[in-house]
């Protein structure tokens, strides 16, 4: 039937038609216009396929691709369905007649405009709703493939006796489907509606009925699908109380039923399903009654008992009933809940031990020969002497360390040794001159490995480096010491072609390389040149002549950058870390599977559990996904990414944990069996820093077991803010070699301490066995302060150092002209019933750019030490003295004479004391010339000295002369001259 309507139609104005020239150009440049956005988009997928094929992780590009794809067709098509079958229903419902008046007077003229391009407007219509509908369930990827693929946790619930995988891989797809159903039905509706209006089927002022008996059916038929779907709502409200966050208690990240959900809100949400139902009965009835009237009545009924039951019957029941006997009412809900949240962050196994705080030995000297033994005590503080590793170690501008370094074992003489290490990597801010070829194509990769002894420092306060210089030496042996995979390589780099690369330079100057690994994206076909000039907004990508046969793209060059696209599925530590293994330098990656679906278990925030004074000051600490809200969290995989290849590796490290197992039937053969994890990677393995920090932070309050404490909030604890700053933010966890009371032998372990809630003497002390070949690895030991005495916390402990005056006085002829003291770790060893509290500090000045050690602070039962060395300290506080050197043996006809005896001794001595001296005064004025001049000369006058001891020896036996106090300490580094 054709539309009605018509109207005056005024006269036709002719307007002139462009030229043909015109019409062609115009053509030609909307063409081009498309074309281009066209390649555009084609660029980025293209790019990201090149990728993902050059790292092996094609697999993970096209399962999410076409996950992507599908729930974007589908969900599409079914909201331009929906909404499209509703429009076309309405208007072929539409009434044969419109009733005169000026309401469809008005109408008409929108009638006749609409006529000609109804279909267009329909399609246009449709296609913009499920366009908009599938983008949106595209984004559910994750949520599909965990519901399509999920594994039982084999845990139920104790409420519904539910397996947790409902709640953490069901329950999130049917509310997205309950969400897109909910969508659909209102869009239908007012697209009915609207359509209906337009068309006559609904009058708003003209006489008569106000809708057509076909919109009045069709209409009610979409609200009681409307009405139906929120009666699967409050179905699924029930179970969603059991997920449900609420304030109790003034902790807003409890979830769970308490004892008004269960006999208030339970109850509620069944009778509202059974109430929903009827009333979209009621609007399906319509199709045979034409009227609205019991339909309304019941969705008004519904809306109030919404009111009444959903909300005012829990108010009432929580204020009269809750409220006057909480703690006995709340018990057994707060039980659930401290059982599931120890369970969902692996603290079920934490084992609280009580430490009186004092020590009741009263021989000293046995304490002191115990600390040895009980902790290798690391004076070295990672966090702060970056800038010496700087100053010592950097060689050339264009190489730098990350501001904050790591902790690692490594063996020496046979013993495992806590060891500060960092990678020299690529610096680009200081290469000497800047332009695209240097930037990309010269200065590549950084070099080598420098690690030093955690636990000691040299004559100088320095560190003693066991490996150093460039190309790196030392104890680490052969490796491949190219870095072009690191922490600082955010930029792209353009390896293998005919332009070569600068690899280190020496004293014969630069040696150059190319690049001769398999990693990144060839760059010999035009197409893939042109995709990356588009993706990189770089046109001399395409025409540059530095590019040629087996150039290689490199890019996404962070490891944690390289984790998270080949495994979208993990949240990734804040700290990635270097180890040498097997040859090669091996970048660590903690990777954790995490859920927000755990019933009963309370929430944490990540990015807020896992800030601390680090975090504060270095982006690179951060944990990615920072403002995810989890209650279950597992670390489930151990990843690494090789420095020089870029290689990307997964292993299933907890091979129980069911959210992996579904993660890796979604994405199969991605992640390695535990097993194939080697011996000597196996070493370098440690717990991690944001799994710790999320757990410290869960059990300041759930280190209780039972729930009357709980309630009481009489033993919550809290992370003492880092007393060697002043930032306001968490003390970090530090890792120290350490033993427990109830250990036998010292172990890798990562450590904390814990405060009352608003107060500053000690709670507790923490620590986990961070060894990951240990039989305890994972093992969380609490060691509980007595809540009757008082025990110096760590902000108590800094300020006694400071406020004692010798030591004050100590400090302030430190800070001495322009100088400038720095505290390191406050590190807390339990020792013998007591606490031992070591900081070291630091003196950063004096025409020195880069912090030396000078002083270490000790504290131990009340006795406090501010000694030149840790030894010095510990004799001091523990009251003995230091072993003394063994006298010669006299029978030893051996030993040549003094050297006070040769005056050809005594005069190289005198020399290399000058050497050194020159050295000195070089090295604070970073003339790195003249101090490679001045080490030279040291080398000399030593050698001339050895010479002429051993020639003053008549048994022949070589012997080099006594050290005197300024000859050249053992470990300390040897700078080539900078650029």
């Amino acid at each position: 039937m054709p539309d009605r309507g018509g109207g005056p139609t005024g006269p036709r104005i002719r307007v002139g038609r462009p030229s043909r020239r015109v019409r062609t150009l115009l053509m030609t440049l909307g063409v081009l216009a498309v074309l281009g956005m066209v390649f555009t988009m084609f660029a980025g997928f293209w790019t990201d396929w090149l990728w993902y094929r050059s790292v092996n992780y094609s697999s993970v590009f096209t399962t999410t691709l076409w996950t992507k794809i599908g729930l974007f067709f589908v969900f599409g098509l079914l909201m331009a369905l929906a909404v499209g079958v509703n429009i076309w229903l309405a208007h072929r419902l539409r009434p044969p007649l419109s009733a005169m008046s000026m309401e469809q007077q008005n109408l008409d003229r929108y009638r006749m405009g609409i006529a000609p391009y109804k279909k267009w407007l329909l399609l246009g219509i449709t296609a913009l709703v499920g366009l908009i509908a599938g983008a949106s369930a595209s984004g559910q990827w994750r949520t599909w493939l965990m519901w399509v693929n999920g594994v039982p946790f084999g845990q139920k619930d104790p409420q519904f006796k539910l397996d947790v995988s409902f709640y953490a891989f069901d329950l999130p797809w049917y509310r997205f489907l309950l969400g897109f159903g909910f969508a659909a039905a209102i869009l239908s509706v007012i697209a009915a509606a609207l359509t209906h209006y337009l068309y006559g089927g609904l009058r708003v002022t003209s006489p008569g009925a106000r809708a057509t008996a076909a919109a009045t059916g069709h209409l009610s038929v979409l609200i009681g699908i409307f009405v139906a779907l929120k009666a699967v709502a409050y179905w699924l409200d029930r179970y969603g109380l059991a997920v449900k966050s609420s304030d109790f208690r003034a902790t807003d990240n409890w979830t769970g039923l308490r004892y008004v959900d269960a006999n208030a809100y339970l109850p509620a949400k069944t009778i509202l399903f059974c109430i929903a139902v009827i009333c979209a009965l009621l609007f399906f009835a319509t199709l045979w009654r034409r009227t609205w009237q019991l339909p309304v009545i019941g969705f008004g009924l519904m809306v109030l008992s919404a009111i009444l039951i959903g909300g005012l019957y829990p108010a009432i029941v929580q204020k009269f009933q809750v409220q006057p006997n909480e703690q006995a009412k709340e018990a057994p809900y707060v039980e659930k809940n401290l059982e599931a949240t120890r369970k969902a962050y692996g603290i079920d196994g934490t084992k609280v031990t009580d430490y009186s705080g004092t020590s009741k030995t009263e021989d000293k000297t046995t304490l002191r020969d115990d600390v040895g033994s009980t902790a290798s005590i690391r004076i070295m503080d990672p966090n702060i002497v970056s800038p010496t590793f700087q100053q010592l170690q950097q060689i050339r501008n264009y190489y730098a360390f990350p501001n904050n370094l790591d902790v690692d074992r490594y063996t020496k003489d046979g013993k495992d040794q806590d060891t500060v290490i960092g990678l020299r990597e690529l610096n680009l801010a200081g290469i000497p001159k800047k332009n695209w070829i240097n930037n990309h194509f010269r200065y590549t990769h950084g070099y080598g490995v420098v690690a030093a002894e955690g636990t000691n420092a040299d004559a100088q306060g320095r560190p003693v480096f066991t490996e150093s210089d460039l190309p790196s030496e030392g104890n680490l042996g052969t490796y491949e010491q190219r870095v072009y995979y690191g922490e600082k390589t955010t930029t792209y780099s353009i390896v293998g072609g005919p332009q070569k690369e600068i690899d280190y330079s020496d004293d014969n100057g630069e040696k150059t390389t190319s690049y001769k690994g398999d990693s990144g994206v060839n760059l010999s076909n035009p197409v893939n040149r042109a995709a990356y000039a588009v993706a990189f907004g770089e046109p001399q990508i395409l025409y540059s002549g530095a590019i040629g046969d087996g150039s290689r793209i490199l890019y996404n060059r962070t490891p944690k950058e390289r984790v998270e696209a080949v495994a979208p599925w993990l949240t990734i530590d804040g700290d990635a870390y270097p180890a040498v293994v097997n040859g090669r330098i091996q970048w660590i990656v903690d990777a954790y599977t995490t859920t927000n679906g755990y019933p009963y278990s309370s929430r944490t925030t990540l990015g807020d559990t896992t800030a601390d004074s680090l975090t504060a000051t270095n982006d690179n600490r951060a944990v990615v996904a920072q403002q995810n809200q989890v209650n279950y969290i597992r670390n489930s995989v151990k990843a690494t990414v090789d420095a020089y290849t870029g290689e990307v590796k997964l292993y299933q490290w907890d091979t129980k944990d069911p959210v992996l197992k579904t993660w890796m039937k979604a994405f199969p053969d991605t992640v390695k069996p535990k097993g194939e994890i080697s011996k000597d990677l196996m070493d370098h393995l440690r717990y991690p820093q944001d799994l710790f920090k999320v757990q410290r932070e869960l059990l300041t309050r759930y280190h209780v077991r039972d729930a009357t404490t709980f309630l009481s909030g009489s033993e919550v604890w809290q992370v003492p803010d880092d007393p060697t700053n002043r930032s306001g933010n968490a003390v970090p966890p530090y890792y120290l070699s350490m033993k427990m009371p109830d250990q036998k032998a010292q172990a890798f372990s990562l450590t904390t301490t814990f405060t009352p809630n608003g107060r500053d003497n000690l709670s507790a002390f923490m620590a986990v066995d961070a060894e990951a070949g240990a039989s305890d690895y994972g093992k969380i030991r609490i060691l509980k302060l007595p809540t009757n005495t008082t025990v110096n916390g760590p902000k108590q402990v800094q300020s006694q150092f400071n406020s004692q005056e010798d030591i004050a006085e100590s400090i302030r002829l430190l800070r001495g002209g322009d100088s400038e003291v720095e505290y390191g770790n406050l590190l807390t060893v339990p020792l013998d019933g007591g606490l031992l509290y070591v900081e070291p500090v630091y003196v950063r000045g004096g025409g020195l750019k880069y912090p030396l050690l000078r002083k270490v602070l000790v504290t131990y039962g009340g006795q406090t030490a501010f000694e030149n060395t840790l030894d010095e300290a510990l004799n001091k506080v523990f009251g003995t003295k230091g072993a003394a050197p063994e006298p010669p043996d006299e029978g030893d006809t051996t030993t040549p004479p003094p050297t006070s005896d040769n005056p050809t001794v005594q005069q190289a001595l005198q020399d290399a004391q000058k050497a050194f001296d020159a050295g000195q005064e070089a090295l604070k004025e970073n003339d790195w010339e003249a101090y490679g001049r001045a080490q030279k000369d040291l080398e000399d006058a030593l050698q001339r000295a050895e010479d002429a001891q051993a020639e003053a020896g008549r048994s022949g036996a070589e012997s080099k002369p006594s050290a005197s106090p300024s000859a050249k300490p053992s470990g300390s580094p040897s700078p080539k001259p900078s650029s």
